[in-house]
């Protein structure tokens, strides 16, 4: 986890225009640099840097002998660039992963780079000789970018929002600025001025096709055909194998647990490669919840289960309240759900930051939008249009789930890890037939669930645990998360205002107290940019008006059980 930011073609001075750098000094507290392009005064990077792999030669912008006119950017992880190397024969100066981008681009350009990548990305490179910038993303926008682009060619890229947009130009602020979008590339033209003009914006990965870098994985061909015993043996595979290429770290490695499946899955599977490769450190583990929430009472029984130092941190209404503000500012959204769950994900971070030396921290997101974990599935038509909505979901998680989990770790200078994001994982089970994927017998991520049945990796009361949103989990069963935000928001705003939100808030109006508090704050660090959140994350097929799970009429209780 780092923090990247650059500029092309600043008419005012860089040194003033470099304070919206430290806006993200967060995501990078081991080190700092700031480097002019030569040849181009305009022009200039800014990194602050989490170091994780490489600690001697990993700063950034990365430039190697090689290729004296390529400059590098990136926030990242490659896990594919030993299997790179030895494919291509590459010569690599240092141990950064990410120096794989640069032969990558030398040897087939910026399609084939940016294809050729298996992992987590989002970088700016400059080829100075062909006057060219380009920009990328991954699949899913685990690695957050934003970018600004005037009318006259000035460009901004930058980490988070925040780093862009008190950028001074021509006597103006730079207007838009927006989500770079996962899965694509960007070509510019960089002219003498050090401006820029957009050539092409192109999608390079669709989460459903099988990437390119599949021909140099770890894993070889897996048997195909769809009958229930080969499919789930496949799942287990890449599941396990997606976990592993992740362990590629200098730092400590942690793990979020909730007690649910998704984070139980990636613990046990994790501590299990963790011995195999003989790490020499108890994997920690870590839960927050109100005292005796499921949450905290579950994550125990993995804890115990799989061995694990696990850490509980208890949550304090009070605490969750005061902390609303900076978890909005962090978060740069709106959005009800998200803001919600990321109380308490912020909180633990916060904790690990502070009390531990747990660095790389793997977490379950992505679970259940792949494999149909929310509760509203039940709901689904029919199998085609349950995976027609996973398809939607995985599409716009950089909006929601992915950006909550990159901002609250980051936010406390955490490298966020995904497994069930993985490429090669996602593509297979997207490709399984779509009446496999439901729901089944009342059980959501019913195939998930059997496919480790009979591996022992979790108790079967957690392997079989029915979905429970981490905003509410966190909670105690009598009164949920949302309830408790709710009862103290109605004291903060009136009957009045909410009336009028539709006046004050014409894009995505607010219809509760709730979503207009929120959308107060938001509005507070980023006037007038509403526009980042296209729509409030919502269930389908259920007319809901609260995103949370347990006004679902399906949702279960430990209470009603």
């Amino acid at each position: 986890m780092c923090g990247i930011w650059a500029l092309f073609g600043s008419d005012e001075c860089l040194s003033v225009q470099c304070l919206s750098a430290m806006k993200i000094a967060h995501r990078g507290p081991d080190a700092f640099r700031f480097e002019n392009v030569n040849g181009f005064t305009n022009c200039c990077f800014g990194f602050h840097r989490l170091a994780v792999v490489d600690q001697l030669y990993g700063m950034q912008p990365i430039r190697v002998k090689k290729f004296p006119y390529l400059w590098l950017c990136y926030n990242g992880e490659i896990y594919n660039f030993k299997q790179l190397q030895k494919q291509f024969g590459f010569d690599y100066q240092t141990l950064v992963d990410g120096e794989v981008i640069l032969h990558l681009y030398n040897r087939g350009g910026i399609e084939q780079t940016a294809s050729m990548l298996d992992g987590v990305f989002a970088f700016i490179l400059l080829d100075t000789a062909n006057r060219k910038v380009f920009l990328a993303r991954d699949t899913y926008g685990v690695r957050p970018l934003f970018k600004a682009l005037t009318d006259d060619g000035f460009l901004g890229v930058c980490s988070e929002a925040k780093g862009l947009i008190n950028l001074k130009h021509s006597t103006s602020l730079c207007s838009k600025v927006e989500p770079f979008l996962p899965g694509h590339y960007e070509v510019l033209d960089l002219k003498p001025s050090g401006k820029v003009a957009s050539v092409e914006l192109v999608k390079f990965h669709s989460c459903k096709d099988e990437p390119l870098h599949v021909a140099c994985d770890t894993v070889e061909a897996l048997p195909s055909g769809f009958d229930l015993e080969t499919v789930k043996s496949n799942i287990r595979i890449l599941f396990e194998n997606a976990v592993r290429k992740r362990l590629m770290a200098h730092r400590r490695i942690g793990c979020l647990l909730s007690g649910g499946l998704d984070s139980s899955l990636v613990a046990a599977v994790l501590l299990k490669l963790m011995k195999e490769i003989n790490i020499n450190y108890p994997l920690q583990t870590f839960a927050i919840g109100m005292e005796n929430s499921p949450d905290l009472l579950a994550a125990r029984k993995v804890a115990a289960h799989i061995g694990s130092e696990h850490h509980e941190v208890i949550l304090n209404t009070e605490e969750g309240i005061q902390a609303i503000e900076e978890v909005i500012f962090s978060l740069e959204t709106y959005d009800i759900t998200t803001i919600r769950a990321s109380i308490g994900m912020y909180l633990v971070s916060k904790y690990i930051r502070k009390k531990t030396d747990s660095v790389v921290i793997f977490s379950g997101e992505g679970s259940d939008e792949l494999t149909q974990g929310y509760i509203y599935f039940h709901k689904a038509p029919s199998p085609e249009e349950a995976a027609e909505e996973s398809e939607r979901l995985l599409k716009e998680l950089y909006l929601f789930d992915v950006l909550r989990a990159d901002r609250t770790t980051a936010a406390h200078g955490l490298e966020l890890r995904v497994p069930f994001l993985d490429h090669r994982f996602t593509s297979y089970y997207l490709s399984l037939p779509a009446e496999l994927r439901i729901p089944k017998n009342g059980i959501e991520k019913y195939l998930l669930r059997l496919s480790f049945e009979d591996s022992n990796l979790l108790p079967k009361e957690i392997l079989w645990r029915p979905k429970e949103a981490f905003s509410d989990g966190i909670a105690s069963v009598k009164k949920s998360w949302f309830s408790i935000l709710q009862d103290y928001i109605d004291q903060q705003v009136d009957d009045l205002s909410l009336e009028k939100a539709a006046e004050k808030y014409p894009f995505n109006p607010p219809k509760t107290k709730e979503s207009y508090y929120y959308r107060q704050i938001f509005e507070k660090h980023y006037s007038g940019r509403s526009s980042w959140l296209p729509h409030y994350w919502m269930p389908r097929w259920v007319n809901a008006t609260d995103p949370s799970a347990r006004t679902l009429k399906h949702y279960k209780s430990a209470t009603q059980e």
